[in-house]
């Protein structure tokens, strides 16, 4: 997967951060979501990178990246101390600005990045969520149902790790399976993804990914509120059409509250639209970028 791209590792501070980097043009950093790892762009990156300088890394705590014991109030897993490595590996790779894609949690990365270094980033393009505070108050029964694990992650350590540690691939299959079924991500990513997510250390690093994101993340966001900070690039919002975001969210509206230009669409697929509609995806991309 990814052969024609040159894999390496770029150190911020004590974080090291894997990456895979191809192609040429405009510089186009790819951010993964949970629980996953750099390769949900393996069916996209390679048709990128014959227009864009691609950079697709594993986010702090996922992959082969660094995966640091959390400390008390979660801070070194905030999206902004995750958004500080990706700024690190692009001025080391010799990038002043770039483009931004991000699905999920990558997306979340994403938007703190853009929030903080508004002079880096040319245009973001932001995958099936709205933003974190958003969807915290406006959780229904139906988004608790069907986004639980954003409830269960956030409990102190190490019951969720103790009780994931016990099955991970059956975790890891639930989670996946319930939203997409399998067929995406077979055959070549699942054993890999099976791979990353068996380590106790991975497992323990999503966990304070979700911890931060249900309090000094939202810090965060209150402050960027309260000062009046908002994303000043263009900014796409792409939404599976089949999932929980449509269902349960305005995302257009919520956006447009922490952004200042913002269009969007709902995409032919669930949640994982790297892996389910590449195609369309791909389309989106090149229309927007």
């Amino acid at each position: 997967m990814l052969e024609n791209f040159k894999r390496e590792k770029i150190a911020n501070g004590d974080i090291e951060i894997n990456l895979v980097v191809g192609g040429s043009g405009p510089p186009l950093l790819l951010l993964h979501g949970y629980p996953q790892t750099h390769l949900i762009w393996r069916m996209i990156a390679p048709r990128l990178s014959k227009s864009f300088t691609v950079i697709a890394t594993d986010l702090r705590g996922y992959g082969d990246s660094s995966k640091p014991s959390g400390l008390s109030d979660h801070s070194n897993y905030s999206k902004r101390a995750m958004a500080d490595d990706q700024v690190e590996v692009m001025r080391q790779l010799g990038f002043k600005t770039f483009l931004l894609c991000g699905h999920d949690r990558g997306g979340r990365v994403g938007h703190r990045l853009a929030t903080d270094y508004p002079e880096l980033v040319e245009k973001l393009v932001v995958l099936d969520i709205a933003p974190t505070k958003a969807m915290y108050e406006g959780t229904t029964m139906t988004f608790a149902r069907a986004y639980y694990h954003w409830f269960f992650l956030i409990q102190a350590a190490p019951y969720p790790e103790t009780l994931i540690g016990r099955a991970p691939e059956a975790f890891l299959h639930h989670h996946i399976t319930r939203f997409a079924g399998m067929e995406p991500f077979m055959p070549d990513a699942w054993p890999e993804y099976v791979r990353h997510f068996s380590d106790p250390a991975t497992i323990h690093a999503t966990c304070e990914d979700y911890r931060a994101a249900a309090s000094i993340d939202l810090d965060h966001a209150a402050t960027d509120i309260r000062e009046g900070r908002k994303v000043t690039c263009p900014l796409l919002a792409l939404w599976g059409g089949y999932g929980i975001v449509e269902r349960c969210f305005n995302t257009i509206e919520e956006w447009e509250k922490v952004a200042t230009s913002v269009k969007g669409k709902a995409m032919p697929c669930g949640h994982y639209i790297p892996e389910e509609a590449p195609d369309s995806l791909y389309d989106e991309l090149m229309a927007f970028l």
